[in-house]
Parts: structure tokens; C-alpha cells; sequence
């Protein structure tokens, strides 16, 4: 049975697991600023795990298309209370960061989980990770926030995104990350237009079978289900859990999302009659 070992925790990988989002951050594309107060942001982490969350994702810095960036004492002066207060919730903690810096103080707060859209390319970063037991996901993303969707080209996406995500993973392993420690995800909204999203997503079982390592997919809210259904942000929810119910049939093992309780619901009956 496939097992990701994460810091604290050993998680079965024998359904799809719930990441559920706790951003702290002014900007984020869906809930910017309603969770920048620690205790706002315990109060919804306890929501998510009351809802059914497996795994809690903490991000200080918004990576949404045009979003600034944040510099690296802002960064942790956002996540690192929240972290540390949800320690005492003996959940899967994971911080979606692209700094080394950042790394370093959540992994010493006791974070589990490392959710990297740079694919550890930092410099440091590989090294750091291999010297904790925190599990890492590597995120494929063409560009950078501040540009990525300005003029997205490929010439065969999911052949190029299964090309980078190999080396990454490759690197990650010959800097001594255990393959049980990884996620690979391939950055749906990151660097892609709808068609690439949609060939990508199409193409999920087959990024799977060729990397032989747990999928990490994250659509919820994106504007790939926007400009599908032609909804505004907050009237994603069920396209977003649509997509979730895809992404697990493909075999994804963690599902990031922000409607957990809806998506958790749909994911056991689905389970139940498939």
C-alpha cells in the first residue's frame, strides 16, 4: 500500500486524501483576507478538520496570476503563529512556500509538509528538505506569478510537464528525499491556458503511470472552471467539486481544495457506488 511520510505522520494513500486551504494572506484569488488574524485562522483550520480535511495547507503569499511577491520576513511573520497554533490539532500540517528561508522556519515550528510551486529550485532548498522528514511537493509551472499567464506556450504539454516533473523528482531523490516523501503536481492555472489545463487534466492517469509517484492536483476555485462554466470565484463550488471527483478517479492521491465538507461528501459517495 502506497504510504506518504510526512514529518509526523505516515498517511495511507489508499483514497484520496482532502488538503484543506488556510490562507493568510490579503491578495489570495478566492479568500484573500479573511483569515490573516491567528485566531481566524485556527477557527477555519478547526472548521476544515470538522469538515473532513486529512491534510491543512498554510500559505503566506499569494502565487495567483499578477500577485507580488512577498518579501521573506512578511512571509513568515504570516505563517509561523499559524502554524504554531495549529500544532496542538495533531493534523498534517503543510506550508505552501517557495522560499528556503521560509522552509526552514516552518519546518522548525514542526510543519509536515512542504508545498513547493518552485519544485525546490532555490537555492538550498533541496538541501534542506533532505535534512528533515517533511514530505515535499514539486509543482511544475512555466513563468513566474507576475507573468506566467501572459502568453503560456507548449509544444505537447503533458510531455513536457511529465519531463520536469521527473527531473525535479530525480533531483529530489539524489539529494537523499526519500520517494516516499513525494507529491508531484502539475500546476493547473501555473503558466497554462484552458486548453493546456484541460489536456493536462485529461492526461492525469497517464502522468501518473509515467512518474510511478502520488499526484498532488489542486483546480478548486481556479478560473479553468471559470471559464468553462463562465462562473465568478466564489460560484465554483460545484464545478470545483466536479473536478475534485475527477481528479480522484485519475488516481490523485491528495486533493487540495477550499470547499472541504462539500468535496468530502461527494468523495464518500462516489467511493460508495463506484
Amino acid at each position: 500500500m502506497n504510504i506518504l511520510q510526512c514529518g509526523r505522520f505516515s498517511l495511507q494513500l489508499n483514497r484520496s486524501l482532502v488538503m484543506g486551504i488556510v490562507n493568510v494572506t490579503p491578495d489570495s484569488f478566492s479568500d484573500g483576507g479573511h483569515f490573516q488574524q491567528v485566531g481566524a485562522a485556527l477557527a477555519h483550520a478547526e472548521k476544515l478538520l470538522a469538515d473532513g480535511a486529512d491534510i491543512l495547507d498554510i500559505g503566506g503569499e499569494s502565487t495567483r496570476p499578477g500577485a507580488a511577491i512577498v518579501p521573506e520576513a512578511e512571509e513568515i511573520r504570516r505563517v509561523i503563529p499559524v502554524i504554531t497554533a495549529l500544532q496542538a490539532l495533531n493534523v498534517p500540517l503543510s506550508v505552501d512556500t517557495r522560499k528556503a528561508a521560509v522552509m526552514r522556519a516552518a519546518l522548525d515550528s514542526g510543519v509536515d509538509i512542504v508545498n513547493d510551486i518552485s519544485a525546490l529550485e532555490e537555492e538550498g532548498a533541496l538541501a534542506l528538505l533532505a535534512k528533515s522528514n517533511a514530505a515535499v511537493c514539486l509543482m511544475h509551472k512555466q513563468g513566474e506569478p507576475q507573468n506566467m499567464q501572459f502568453t503560456p506556450s507548449y509544444t505537447d504539454v503533458l510531455a513536457e510537464v511529465i519531463d520536469y516533473l521527473r527531473q525535479r523528482r530525480d533531483a529530489a531523490l539524489a539529494a537523499g528525499i526519500a520517494h516516499q516523501r513525494l507529491l508531484l503536481d502539475p500546476g493547473f492555472g501555473f503558466g497554462k491556458s484552458l486548453e493546456h489545463n484541460v489536456a493536462l487534466f485529461r492526461g492525469l492517469p497517464q502522468l501518473l503511470q509515467s512518474l510511478a509517484t502520488p499526484l498532488l492536483v489542486g483546480v478548486s476555485r481556479k478560473s479553468m472552471l471559470g471559464q468553462i462554466t463562465g462562473q465568478a470565484v466564489q460560484e465554483r463550488m460545484p464545478a470545483s467539486i466536479a473536478a475534485a471527483l475527477m481528479a480522484a478517479q485519475a488516481g490523485s492521491a491528495v486533493i487540495r481544495v477550499h470547499d472541504v465538507r462539500e468535496t468530502v461528501d461527494a468523495l464518500k459517495v462516489w467511493r460508495a457506488l463506484k
